[in-house]
């Protein structure tokens, strides 16, 4: 009977022991799953808690549903900004290691919230830059609506390409959003095809010469400092002129998109800044430089870390410069909607509110910490291979090419440039690896074959495809889904 009732209580124990592990792995299942919800939660509540503070704003005022929806709607498009167009800024830097995923969150966050609220446009045209003609509309109210339709339509269209891993950008979104509404609103003759078709071909003038500017930078840290027998020697010869005209660079850059806002600039007077700006920052580190490089062996490792403070500097200098220029784009069709509803006409130019400017300066923080991880991989890692001295060449044709485009009336998105740098930078060093193999082959009698060559292609096609399909579909998509939005809104109305 003893060894009866032993048995007994072990079974037992081991039925418990048995249904514990069950729900062991139950509590684990459902952490899991808890897990990736807890982003989405706080973004709800973010954008809940915008609702709420509008409401608080304009409580009491005519229109003030259109007004507290319009800013719930402007939440989740700068989430949607910080999930997606940072990541274009800090990807490099992260890629190339030269700064870790947290510290390229907290810096973008910080840097694109001061380019926001202190530089931030205080006046914006409200139908994306001349767009649409405000006044082809029937009246104020089909305009807000319209305006509502554009920013929901880049929202979700900015999700949707956060989800499938592609970096666009988000003027491009809004545009396309304004285009969609206002061609259901008012017909195809209120559209502005002029600056259409100037946006149409930035799709193709951005990444290639944002690309090209980057491969030859690279080009030259590699003949002038990389591949020389002294290499410690030429770094401190020409790592201060690199700083010098990244410094130079990011003034002009800075003056131009950045501070425009403060006071008025023109082209002239940004480059001239920049020139100051350069000599000084190569005088000033000439000395930093040479200290730096004291006791380093004369390798290519060594190289690496003399560029990894100036890439930071200027992954940080690209954010202040988005938040100040890319954040008044993506609110001036909220503050068109308050501006309207407020006055009860159309403007073409309004005032952004203060606490307009804080909706997408704190959303774009708030994206980028809860969302932006996934394309700052992307842009750093699986394009293509990336180095300090890769990224920081990345970075730089970005402010170049700003100011290039500037000079020539182009239109540019810097999300197009920073990752057709990416992609410049990559095709270059297989257009370099392959004549390095050629040449050794040839010297050795044994050329590469064939599919060795194709085993060693060093950008990711599939990944250039994908992007590439997204910007030629950016416009069209947030265009077609804003029509549906304004029609469903129109029909509710």
């Amino acid at each position: 009977m003893a060894n009866q009732d032993n048995e007994s209580r072990v079974n037992q124990w081991k039925t418990l022991d048995k249904d514990l592990k069950r729900i062991g792995r139950v509590e684990s299942a459902g952490q899991f799953v808890a897990r990736g919800m807890v982003a989405p939660g706080i973004a709800l509540a973010f954008i809940v808690l915008v609702g709420l503070v509008a409401a608080v704003l304009v409580g009491g005022q005519p229109g003030q549903l259109v007004v507290i929806a319009a800013a719930a709607i402007g939440a989740y498009m700068a989430l949607n900004i910080g999930a997606n167009d940072v990541a274009n800024n800090m990807g490099p830097a992260v890629g190339s290691r030269a700064m870790t995923l947290i510290g390229a969150l907290i810096v973008a966050a910080i840097f694109e919230s001061l380019g926001a609220l202190v530089a931030g446009g205080d006046v914006v045209k409200t139908v994306a830059k001349g767009i649409i003609e405000p006044t082809a509309l029937p009246d104020s109210g089909h305009f807000v609506w319209a305006m509502m339709a554009a920013l929901l339509a880049a929202a979700l269209w900015l999700n949707l390409a956060t989800w499938l891993g592609a970096p666009v950008s988000t003027t491009h979104s809004i545009v396309g959003g304004v285009v969609g509404a206002g061609i259901v609103a008012a017909g195809f003759g209120a559209v502005d095809w002029v600056s259409m078709a100037k946006i149409a071909a930035s799709w193709v003038i951005s990444p290639v010469m944002g690309g090209v500017i980057a491969a030859a930078f690279l080009a030259l840290i590699k003949t002038k400092v990389i591949y020389v027998d002294d290499k410690i020697a030429a770094a401190r010869r020409w790592v201060p002129i690199l700083i010098g005209i990244m410094s130079g660079a990011f003034a002009a850059y800075l003056a131009l998109k950045g501070l425009k806002h403060l006071f008025k600039i023109t082209i002239v007077e940004a480059v001239l800044i920049g020139l100051v700006v350069g000599v000084i920052g190569w005088l000033v580190t000439i000395p930093m430089i040479r200290r730096q490089s004291e006791g380093m062996e004369n390798r290519k490792k060594s190289l690496k870390t003399l560029f990894g403070l100036p890439l930071v500097v200027s992954a940080a200098l690209l954010s202040f410069a988005h938040g100040a220029n890319d954040v008044a784009n993506a609110v001036g069709p909220l503050a068109a909607i308050v501006h309207t509803v407020e006055q009860g006409d159309i403007a073409a130019e309004v005032g952004i509110p203060f606490w307009v400017m804080a909706v997408g300066a704190l959303g774009i923080s708030v994206g980028l910490l809860l969302f932006g991880p996934k394309l700052i991989r992307l842009v750093g890692n699986e394009i293509t291979k990336l180095n300090p001295m890769r990224a920081y060449c990345v970075a730089l044709s970005a402010a170049i090419t700003v100011i290039v485009a500037s000079w020539l009336g182009l239109p540019v998105s810097s999300t197009h440039i920073a990752v057709g740098g990416i992609f410049g930078v990559g095709f270059y060093r297989e257009w370099h690896a392959e004549k390095r193999a050629r040449e050794l082959g040839i010297r050795k009698g044994k050329p590469v074959p064939p599919e060795e060559r194709k085993r060693r292609l060093l950008v990711r096609r599939s990944h250039m495809m994908t992007v590439a399909t997204a910007w030629i579909v950016t416009v069209p998509a947030s265009a077609a889904l804003s029509a549906v939005v304004y029609l469903i809104l129109n029909a509710i109305t």
